[in-house]
């Protein structure tokens, strides 16, 4: 199936991902408990949860690489079971560790990669070249792996799993070990597949990585989804925004949180931060009330800021613990 077929299967189906109670168990560890996903094509799908939460897993029997004990799931519309052949080339998968050969080159690796998936010579040279060069390596293209730093490899491994540019791609978290700009620069790639018709299922612990790129996110936790919505959705759901003050005299602090609390309706809570004031936003056209109320009374604002609730405190609140809680957990977990 070449990629003209692939695009042309894949756009038969509202749904990139649709999986049902997928169940798998490792002993008494229930690492995958009943996980339903829906993802619909041409979008970027957020699987958010600390290490050992089951994401890696769950992944792996979308892919075709592990049966599940129970549930259904498929790919575009095609079982992931009963048409694995079909479903495997319409997908790519991109693990959390390199799977490149630490005896090549990076050209090398590519023009290899290009060539098992029928790409000519040519093509694969001028494939190659490309994906380095987008990567940031091609000043590097024809030195030994085993001088690459662990991003390097990492980088690489990422450009390989993008040479066929698939419908629909897997991407386990995708940016583990790379430098800030780099996983800037792979955002930017990511955002580029999508545009471009790919759908892109992207499991992360970065709470920033799912907030900038995610269309929709699950929170998977214990191998549950615990919530699911747009990043939007998940915030309203632990609370409101918050208005934030910070006055210019400290003196008037008392005075202006009085006027907030009329204005608003709500109560405010002053900082130890001297003239710092943090009120719940329920109802966003009161503030224009409440800055005309402040300047009535003659109390000028040094800075003033809104604030959504944070990823962090949506999964706080909705499993008890940060995302970064259980990453000590990982050399226990089976992923």
């Amino acid at each position: 199936m070449n990629n003209k077929d692939r695009k042309a299967v894949s756009g038969n189906s509202e749904w990139a991902v649709e999986a049902r109670g997928l169940m798998k168990t490792f002993g008494n560890n229930h690492a995958v408990d009943g996980v339903d996903l829906n993802v619909r094509a041409g979008t970027i799908y957020g699987v958010l949860g600390p290490n050992g939460a089951g994401k890696t897993t769950t992944i792996r029997m979308l892919a075709t690489l592990l049966r599940p004990d129970a549930g259904s799931s498929r790919i575009f519309g095609y079982d992931v079971l009963k048409e694995s052949q079909i479903v495997r080339q319409l997908i790519g998968v991109t693990g959390q560790y390199a799977s490149v050969d630490e005896s090549l080159s990076a050209t090398e690796n590519l023009i290899i990669f290009s060539r098992l998936l029928g790409l000519s010579r040519a093509e694969a040279r001028r494939k190659a070249e490309d994906l380095l060069e987008e990567f940031g390596l091609s000043e590097a293209a024809r030195r030994p792996l085993k001088n690459f730093s662990g991003g390097m490899r990492r980088r690489l491994d990422l450009a390989a799993s993008l040479i066929a540019q698939p419908p629909l791609i897997f991407l386990d978290e995708p940016t583990t070990g790379l430098d800030p700009r780099t996983r800037a620069q792979m955002w930017d790639t990511i955002r580029r597949l999508v545009n471009t018709g790919s759908t892109v299922l992207l499991t992360t612990q970065y709470l920033d990585e799912a907030d900038q790129l995610a269309d929709r996110i699950a929170v998977i936790d214990r191998g549950r989804v615990v919530a699911e919505g747009t990043v939007d959705e998940l915030k309203a759901s632990v609370g409101t925004s918050s208005l934030h003050l910070r006055v210019q005299h400290p003196r008037d602090i008392e005075y202006a949180r009085q006027t907030i609390e009329q204005v608003l309706h709500v109560q405010s809570n002053v900082s130890s931060e001297a003239g710092k004031i943090t009120a719940p936003m329920a109802d966003a056209d009161r503030v224009t009330d409440l800055l005309i109320a402040l300047r009535a009374a003659g109390i000028h604002l040094a800075e003033i800021s809104v604030q959504k609730p944070t990823l962090d405190e949506v999964f706080l609140t909705i499993t008890g613990h940060g995302v970064e809680d259980d990453a000590t957990k990982a050399k226990e977990a089976i992923l």
